[in-house]
């Protein structure tokens, strides 16, 4: 019986490395696409200001749709690289109190923030799916020079959130398999 435990056992852990990987590949392609929002952005931006100086037999003066463009691209610039930020250590990380206590108090600290940016996330992605359940059922709709349903830019939230609260359960287990010390992706003093 022990031995047949011992034989599940790397299975599951070869299940959730599995799983790991499968994830990055997403967040990067999240990446990816969150790149080409920002390019999207940065070229309507720039036909905005072309048009408005430079007359342009045919075209209108301006390009009024940049802005609501801006808007929406930055908001899933932001969805889109938030699991690869937090994946990569990248995300904001005020960590001169962690260097300065014990390596063990600060691992607990890892852990406390870990937990509650967890449950945080749950409680977010809930949230998400309730908001953009009811936007759909009420029909709201963002008017601006872009029409589209609110639901529209609400669906993408709780997913995110999702995926955020898996990539935290992700450095948990990463957590709890290291050292006793905090941890030291994104270091900003040594």
């Amino acid at each position: 019986m022990a031995h047949q435990e011992a034989l599940a056992a790397p299975a599951a852990g070869h299940t959730l490395d599995t799983l790991a990987a499968a994830c990055g590949r997403l967040y990067e392609l999240m990446m990816l696409a969150a790149c080409l929002l920002l390019l999207v952005m940065v070229s309507s931006i720039t036909l905005d200001v072309l048009l408005r100086n430079i007359e342009i037999p045919g075209l209108p003066r301006g390009f009024p749709a940049s802005n609501d463009i801006s808007e929406y691209a930055l908001y899933f610039c932001t969805l889109l690289g938030a699991p690869w930020l937090l994946r990569a250590g990248q995300h904001i990380r005020v960590d001169i109190v962690l260097r300065a206590i014990p390596p063990r108090l600060a691992y607990g600290c890892e852990w406390l923030s870990d937990v509650m940016a967890l449950g945080g996330c749950f409680v977010l992605a809930w949230m998400g799916v309730v908001m953009a359940f009811k936007s759909y059922a009420s029909g709201a709709i963002q008017i601006k020079s872009i029409v589209i349903p609110e639901w529209w830019v609400m669906a993408p939230l709780p997913v995110v959130f999702a995926l955020l609260a898996i990539e935290f359960a992700f450095r948990m287990r990463r957590l709890a398999q290291g050292p006793k010390e905090p941890r030291s992706d994104a270091v900003s003093a040594a």
